[in-house]
């Protein structure tokens, strides 16, 4: 089927970045397959974080349908948007309809994004992965993809004010081979080994990061890890609950 509005959505998108004056810094896109399906994989920093990810596929002219929590499919204006570019809607009350649509998809040859924390990282460091992602790869048969993505979190993240005027932030985005899972694997095996490929991501997208804080009160974005105000990850486990 055509798709009238996904397209339409990224123009729109591309646009914003254009008057934000955002600065991108991606590497890795060659390893988005051209076609099959594939499970992207991304740490959690910012709302805005599906928006970047899937910018990462576009080099390989793939549409990513990412699994959202289901408030998101009814707020009256994401929701329409939401459920025409086919994203998968997750109800953590009945997680395993959005896991037999998000399997579907990928059997079609669908890239399914996939946030394996979960939820955001006030700490911007890797919390837990949940073994979805790794379970949904091999169930379908596709590779996992990792990638990391730095810098949107000073853009909307949780705790934080909208940032979203003509502020000139640089996103790196770093995009890995893709994992396969081995014969036999366990879940929680491939969980692991896909954790430590994001992390290592990461870390070469802060290193490779081209701006530091103005100042104390520009460091809350910084992990306190790196010299940074944000919360350290206990710290930020009790602000969740």
């Amino acid at each position: 089927m055509a798709e009238l509005v996904y397209p339409p959505v990224i123009g729109f998108a591309r646009t914003m970045f254009q008057v934000q004056g955002l600065r991108f810094d991606i590497a890795g896109t060659e390893h988005v397959p051209r076609e099959g399906g594939a499970v992207l994989v991304s740490n959690h920093i910012s709302y805005l974080d599906f928006v970047f990810c899937g910018l990462a596929a576009r080099p390989a002219k793939r549409l990513v349908r990412f699994m959202a929590k289901e408030s998101v499919f009814r707020h009256k204006v994401s929701g329409p948007l939401m459920r025409a570019m086919k994203h998968i809607p997750v109800d953590r009350a009945q997680g395993v309809h959005a896991y037999d649509n998000a399997l579907r998809a990928l059997r079609c040859g669908e890239v399914v994004g996939v946030f394996p924390e979960a939820t955001i990282s006030r700490s911007f460091t890797l919390k837990a992965f949940k073994s979805g992602a790794a379970r949904l790869a091999q169930e379908a048969g596709v590779p996992l993809l990792p990638m990391a993505l730095w810098g949107t979190q000073r853009m909307w993240t949780k705790g934080h004010p909208r940032r979203l005027g003509r502020h000139r932030f640089p996103v790196t985005l770093r995009v890995g081979a893709p994992l396969t899972p081995e014969p036999q694997e366990q879940a929680e095996s491939l969980t692991e080994r896909l954790r430590c490929r994001v992390q290592e991501l990461l870390e070469a997208a802060q290193n490779a990061y081209p701006a530091r804080p103005a100042g104390e009160r520009d460091s809350w974005w910084l992990p306190a890890h790196l010299g940074g105000t944000a919360p350290t990850p206990q710290e930020a486990a009790a602000l969740d609950g």
